[in-house]
Parts: C-alpha cells; structure tokens; sequence
C-alpha cells in the first residue's frame, strides 16, 4: 500500500494529523476549504452585528451584539493562524473581501456563495432591525452550536484545539440571543417583529447545513473531518430551535 493510503487508513480509524508536514495533498485542500469557509462566516458575522449595535435598544444589548462583533472576528484571527501554518498570507486573505457586502434582502441564494469569498449564504443577507438582529443570532447561534459538535472533533488537531477554545464563546453567543428574544417578545409589537424575523430567516440557516447524502461528506468522513451527516445535524438543530421557540410563541 502506498503511504498516502496508509494516512486515509489511519484517519479512517479515528487517528490525527498535528502538522502541516504529513498532511497529504487531498486532506490539505478539504482541510483549507473548511478553515476557509469558518472564516470567512466568522468575519462577515462580525461585519454584520457591528451594523446592529446601533439598531440596539438598550445599554446592555447594545454591549451584547459589541461583544458578539469582537469575539466572531477574534474566532476568525484564531482559525486563520493555523491557516497560516499552511503558508496563506494572513494579512492579504483579511483585506480581499468586503465582509459587510449583502445582497438584496429579497434575494434567495439557497447554497451559492456569492460575491467570491467562502462564507455560509445565510452571511450574504441584510440584517435589518433590532429584532432581525436577535432572531439570526438565536437561529444561527444553535446552528453553530450543532456545528462545533463536529468542528471540535477534527482529525487535525490543532484546529480541533482552536475550537474547543472557541465553542464556549459561541455558545455564550447564541444564550445572549436567547436573553434579548424573550425581553423583545415580551412586548406585542416586539414579539410580531420577532414573528416575521424568523418566517425569514429560518429557511436560511437551515440551507447552511448542505444537502442531505452530501458526496462531499462522505469525503470529508473519510479524512476524519466530519463524523455526523448533514441532515443529522439539521435534525439536530430543528429540535433545538422547536425547543428554544415554542415556550414563547414563536414555532
């Protein structure tokens, strides 16, 4: 057998890799691609809630999306590093986008990336009030959770370090979310906001977790870079935002 299979045996039986010098060809570039699109959503995450601290009601949520803007563009800086370590040029790959472009607010990308950077679709639409806000950081705030169930296993384990550093924090996200939708829907008018803030983004972040027998799940498995398929992790999420919505109205 060859040394590269070797490798794909070793990964597929749960092992790790710890430096970019004995990560082979194909690994790299599913490797990159995912350290890419973490990224590249991290920054165009942070771009976004930097635009809704002044839609913010209040003192506190106003220090709540300024927390959210600064711990999403760290995260971005943490996973970058180790990007780096794969030779890519740091400071250029931060200033190549225009991580606060969106495209129009009736626009329906379903899973196309525009405008050439690797960010989830659901990153490419306006947020357009306070509650739009809060909603998108409450739906997109479990999705994650669901995701770093998988991001903190990875068979490179220096990312899989990163993280389980950053999971925390985003959790942390997703409970100040929490905490500014039941204060938004304890109002009649606050919680018909809230209504339509999640008939529109829903279905968007539902698309972030691809297409059900996904091929490129399947390669990805097989390196040790995913274990859950895509519409298990949908599942998944579908519970958590059932049980986070019902108890206040909002299913």
């Amino acid at each position: 057998m060859t040394e590269t299979m070797n490798i794909d045996d070793y990964l597929a039986q749960g092992g790790v890799l710890t430096s970019p010098g004995n990560v082979p060809a194909r690994y790299r570039g599913e490797l990159l691609r995912l350290m890419g699109s973490f990224v590249d959503s991290e920054l165009a995450a942070s771009a976004g809630f930097a635009g809704s601290i002044n839609f913010a009601p209040g003192i506190k949520e106003r220090i709540a999306a300024s927390r959210i803007t600064l711990e999403k563009a760290d995260h971005a800086e943490r996973v970058l590093a180790v990007m780096a370590d794969f030779g890519t040029d740091t400071a250029r790959y931060q200033r190549q986008h225009d991580w606060a472009a969106r495209v129009a607010r009736d626009a329906d990308l379903g899973l196309t990336r525009a405008g050439g950077d690797m960010r989830l679709s659901v990153f490419h639409y306006p947020i357009v009030g306070w509650a739009d806000a809060v909603v998108m950081n409450v739906l997109m705030g479990l999705a994650t959770g669901v995701q770093m169930t998988e991001l903190t296993r990875v068979s490179y384990a220096p990312l899989a370090e990163v993280f389980r550093e950053i999971a925390p924090r985003e959790a942390r996200h997703a409970a100040l979310g929490i905490e500014g939708l039941d204060r938004l829907v304890a109002s009649d008018e606050g919680k018909a906001q809230a209504k339509a803030a999640v008939a529109y983004w829903r279905p968007r972040v539902a698309v972030t977790f691809g297409t059900p027998r996904s091929a490129r799940f399947d390669t990805q498995a097989k390196f040790g870079l995913r274990h859950t398929p895509n519409e298990t992790l949908h599942a998944r999420w579908d519970a958590a935002v059932t049980e986070t919505l019902g108890p206040i109205g909002l299913n």
